[in-house]
């Protein structure tokens, strides 16, 4: 249950409603109680008094019970609406939460985890927990008052024949524990694979040309089938589990009726317990086994909602890797002086992906990184803006730690262009204004003409209210490119990173691009990664990285005479052009 003790503080703002169902619910549990209690009444009146006062004492119990069933039915809907306004209301603020937690953990947690299985927590493991707070809750604060409540009135009928209905009581435990620990591990297990599920038919969709460009749908669709018929295996055994347990449940409550049947009826006949006691027993008794028996039907439901509670807290109890350190403070707008000092950086404990690395670049100077896949350029561009931390050494702008700046206010002084382009799925003013929320429509039309965007916008049907759809499918490769650098563009950051933003596209296009970057460049702390070593020649420092060393530095033209690796970079290059 310490999943359900860590969402307690979410239940906090809504302990009014909560209080208004305990109300509720007491007072739904003492009208449940008074009914069997009036029927005893009636039958009593009609066996020992035929008179008028019988009469009106008939009439006299028709009234109340009248008041007591308005009452019940006032008490229902408050019981039933205000639990479940609680309940969808905990589920949004506990989903906001968990995307607000996500939103600050680090490149590495991402990096290790499926899309769709973080889909699944914030939207389907929160919407599971629903049912523990609008039903199960309330619900079995309902069926403790009354089996609480039915004890006391079964044991002042009659103790003796209350303690031989108790018979079945170990047995309705024995049942509960055996079959219900099965049924919450299956669906734990079930729960778990199909976030499984999610994540893969998740990576499918968006890879879905790959999939049909090297023909693997009969393999993709193996994979799906077995994946899928594997959780409903495990979900139907679960299933399995709930079908016995639910008639057994009954079963065994059903026994306590025929003890009533058979020593009750024997008692009655003997004198010993008056008639109207035992109708009302037999009345009561099924009060009491009824929360027994839904308690057992809300197993299912119990256990969904407490895996879905567990993979919520199991993010939520996630701390990043990545945080504001005490004392961090807001630097503002920085110059953008920017210091490498004997940095490494492993992204696990045996592989050291970085090693002392050292350097420095000044304001409108622009320093680029080149070298093999997997040589550390990326890594360099990454820890700048706090996406990992570094392992030993440090990074300062302007001679400030960047571990000493508040992670929003240094990553306001960065601009960065990818070559992966990612774009929202919107228009695309929405897309370029993305940086700055504040900027006008004049600033968003400077922006894309700075990038050399605006021409083609223009000359869309609807222009910047264009829709680009998701992840930009509606633009080309090199439109992305302008989009993202207009974008960098409006945010007006002293530093800016570009990760081999000209690699995807053709040469005309290339030649538009990297006359908008130079644009950009300008005043501007510059980091670029590149394999065209054509957009780097006027680089103001040239790093050579391999194997997470420098290896080289220099400019350009040095270098390609140093007899070294860039310049057979270099000479690579040539003969690709």
């Amino acid at each position: 249950m310490y999943a359900f003790r860590r969402l307690l503080p979410f239940l906090r703002p809504y302990r009014r409603h909560m209080l208004v169902v305990i109300v509720s619910a007491t007072a739904i549990t003492a009208v449940n109680l008074i009914n069997p209690w009036m029927v005893r009444e009636l039958i009593q009146n009609i066996r020992v008094d035929a008179g008028d006062a019988a009469v009106r004492r008939i009439i006299q119990l028709a009234a109340i019970l009248l008041v007591i069933f308005i009452v019940r039915a006032a008490c229902r809907y408050l019981y039933l609406y205000i639990a479940h306004v609680m309940a969808y209301s905990f589920v949004s603020d506990l989903r906001v939460a968990v995307y607000d937690h996500l939103q600050h953990l680090s490149a590495r947690f991402f990096a290790d985890r499926q899309t769709g299985e973080l889909l699944k927590r914030v939207i389907s493991d929160t919407r599971d927990i629903e049912p523990l707070i609008a039903h199960y809750i309330p619900d079995m604060t309902v069926n403790v008052l009354l089996l609480i409540g039915v004890g006391i009135i079964l044991f002042s009928l009659n103790s003796t024949l209350a303690l031989l209905t108790m018979l079945p009581m170990p047995l309705l435990l024995f049942s509960n524990l055996f079959f219900g620990n099965r049924m919450r591990n299956a669906l734990k297990d079930a729960s778990h694979r199909l976030g499984i599920l999610t994540g893969i038919v998740q990576d499918n969709l968006v890879g879905i040309k790959e999939i049909q460009l090297f023909t693997q749908e009969p393999q993709e669709h193996q994979r799906i089938n077995e994946y899928s018929t594997d959780t409903t295996r495990i979900l139907l055994y679960g299933l399995k589990m709930q079908a016995i347990l639910s008639p057994s449940i009954e079963f065994l409550t059903a026994l306590g009726l025929v003890i009533i049947v058979l020593f009750g009826g024997q008692a009655a006949l003997n004198g010993k317990m008056a008639v109207e006691d035992l109708v009302a027993f037999f009345l009561y008794l099924n009060i009491f086994y009824q929360p027994i028996t839904l308690m057992a039907q809300m197993n299912e439901m119990l256990h969904v909602a407490l895996t879905g509670a567990q993979h919520v807290i199991e993010v939520l109890d996630i701390k990043p890797d990545v945080s504001d350190t005490s004392g961090a403070k807001d630097v503002g707008r920085l110059r953008g002086v920017v210091e490498f000092q004997d940095v490494s950086f492993l992204y696990n404990e045996h592989v050291a992906t970085l090693k002392n690395i050292s350097f420095s670049v000044n304001p409108g100077q622009t320093l680029a990184l080149v070298g093999p896949t997997g040589a550390g350029k990326t890594t360099i561009a990454s820890l700048l803006p706090r996406f990992y931390d570094v392992a030993s050494g440090k990074i300062t702008i302007d001679g400030i730690d960047v571990r000493d700046m508040t992670i929003r206010s240094l990553r306001s002084n960065i601009s960065m262009v990818m070559q992966d382009v990612f774009l929202f799925n919107g228009t695309i003013r929405d897309n370029i204004r993305y940086s700055d929320l504040a900027a006008t429509d004049e600033d968003i039309v400077r922006a894309a003409k700075a990038a050399r965007a605006h021409d083609f916008i223009v000359a869309m049907p609807e222009g910047y209210e264009t829709h680009i759809g998701e992840r930009g499918m509606k633009v080309s490769g090199g439109q992305k490119q302008r989009l993202a650098i207009a974008r960098a563009v409006l945010k007006n950051a002293p530093i800016l990173i570009l990760d081999e933003a000209t690699s995807a596209v053709d040469t005309e296009t290339e030649a538009e691009i990297q006359e908008a970057l130079n644009e950009l460049m300008k005043g501007r702390t510059s980091l670029v990664i590149a394999h065209r070593l054509s957009t780097i020649k006027n680089a103001h420092q040239i790093l050579v990285l391999d194997q997470g060393q420098i290896v080289e530095r220099g400019r350009h033209q040095d270098l390609i005479f140093g007899h070294g690796r860039y310049q057979r970079l270099h000479e690579a290059n040539a003969r690709l052009n």
